[in-house]
């Protein structure tokens, strides 16, 4: 730690030793996850979830028809359905991912925010 790290750390305040504290760590994996859901667009990433996750279901039944079909046709009735809900899922999972690539500029934004801010204290 140089002299200028130290001058930072002696002019704060508890509180704002506290938010660097919290600032200065990356997110863990699941807090990444979980805060997708949280902010004004949560209800949206908690919604494409659940579909997912319902059409994950549907087609993991559709999976189990399929092989149980015992005629082309009807493997084809089950199978082409299954394909596209597997698909579908995975395409609405992958939307969520742009979501906490945000977050985590965001966090970062904030951490070069406060650095600022304790630059412009020192002077």
């Amino acid at each position: 730690m140089n002299d200028f790290d130290r001058i930072i750390n002696e002019t704060l305040s508890q509180e704002d030793q506290k938010l660097i504290e919290e600032l200065q760590a990356e997110p863990g994996f699941f807090h990444q996850i979980f805060g997708v859901f949280r902010g004004s667009t949560g209800w949206v990433n908690l919604t494409l979830m659940v579909t997912q996750t319902i059409m994950f279901i549907a087609a993991v039944w559709m999976t189990f028809q399929f092989f149980a079909a015992t005629d082309a046709t009807s493997q084809l009735r089950w199978g082409l359905p299954t394909v596209v809900l597997f698909l579908g899922g995975a395409i609405m999972k992958t939307a969520v991912v742009p979501t906490i690539q945000a977050n985590r500029i965001l966090h970062a934004l904030h951490r070069l925010e406060l650095v600022l801010i304790q630059r412009d204290q020192v002077k």
